[in-house]
């Protein structure tokens, strides 16, 4: 058996009008928004003489409905929209905002951003393959000889990160990227007592840049890995642990003192627990609490990225361990490196692009 249900607002065709009789009925159509009850006759009924006739109330008047609400549109609603859908592809926030905003901005990273897929961590394949192409060789010419180190993309425009020792002095600097590109850089700051600068590539555009982490998150154990030019070797992938945390390595802020050192084929001079090495390191000299590592550092390595299990620069490769009486010939890495925490690197930027704290 089927039920019929009758809904609000319905009503039966068959319903008889109460003012048919004398009048002829018209049906009037039923309003489903806003039905009449009764349905209004046809026509008025006639006044009496006495003005008794019947009054008829005049059906309601519907109220407009309200004009829907325009949608707000622009960047504010555009960048709202954007944020959204950054917060669930989590790694592509910054360059999400970078492309909608027309600026060239750092990628940092507060928290762990994964590079590589999560599936990938710790891969030190897939972490050389995602962040190879934001670390660069950098050749510079001095007063007596040359200068070969490392360094880290920072923006997709040209600015590159690096030690201040590795361009110190220089009359001219050469950059050369993964894809064998080669551009003119020029020092935009520098501050030796950290052992930084900061340099820009000329006439440079839709470079990769790497995604700067939180070295304050680090622990010793953890996976890391070193890419750089040692000894001139283009993108050199080397892979090991952090070893210690709030190293004090002592380095030289004389730029001679350094030059001297690099013609003579060399590392920088540093001290460390006491002891110099790769030469002495002068007079002046400035310390910094560093990351040690035992992932295999060699002089061309300085400036180049130290890298999380994720993907995401924790350290600026700056110095490295040698034997006090090794020559340059048989100088190379026994498993201490050390590497100046990002999070001290990040705090000096906008120093580094404002010409530096050497000015």
């Amino acid at each position: 058996m089927t039920e019929s249900i009758r809904r609000d607002g319905e009503y039966d065709t068959a319903y008889q009008n109460p003012y048919q009789g004398a009048q002829q009925h018209v049906s009037a159509p039923v309003n489903p928004v806003n039905p009449e009850w009764p349905p209004r006759p046809a026509h008025e009924p006639a006044q009496g003489a006495g003005g008794g006739g019947t009054a008829l109330l005049a059906p309601p008047v519907a109220e407009p409905a309200p004009a829907p609400r325009k949608r707000t549109r622009g960047p504010v609603a555009l960048l709202a929209a954007v944020a959204i859908v950054a917060a669930a592809v989590g790694g592509g926030t910054a360059y999400g905002i970078q492309e909608l905003t027309g600026k060239d901005t750092v990628v940092t990273s507060s928290t762990t951003t994964s590079v590589v897929p999560s599936s990938k961590k710790g891969d030190v394949a897939a972490i050389a393959a995602a962040v190879s192409p934001s670390v660069v060789e950098i050749n510079a010419t001095l007063s007596g000889g040359a200068s070969t180190g490392s360094g880290v993309i920072i923006t997709g425009d040209g600015e590159i990160l690096t030690n201040n020792h590795v361009i110190s002095g220089a009359s001219s600097i050469k950059v050369t990227t993964s894809d064998g590109k080669t551009y003119t850089a020029k020092v935009v700051g520098t501050d030796s007592k950290k052992d930084l600068a900061l340099i820009k590539l000329e006439n440079a555009s839709g470079l990769k840049a790497a995604t700067l982490g939180n070295s304050d998150g680090v622990q010793v154990g953890d996976t890391v890995v070193a890419i750089g030019s040692p000894e001139g070797l283009t993108g050199t992938v080397t892979s090991g642990i952090v070893s210690s945390l709030d190293r004090d390595v002592t380095v030289s802020t004389d730029e001679s003192q350094g030059q001297q050192q690099q013609q003579q084929g060399g590392g920088w001079p540093f001290e460390f627990g006491g002891r110099q090495f790769n030469g002495d390191t002068g007079s002046s000299t400035t310390t910094y609490k560093a990351i040690q590592t035992d992932a295999s550092l060699n002089p061309g390595n300085s400036g180049g990225a130290l890298i999380d299990a994720v993907g995401n620069v924790i350290g600026i490769n700056s110095a490295m361990y040698s034997a006090a009486d090794a020559t340059s010939s048989d100088a190379g890495s026994v498993g201490l490196g050390f590497a100046i925490p990002i999070n001290t690197v990040k705090a000096d930027l906008a120093t580094l692009r404002a010409g530096g704290a050497d000015n």
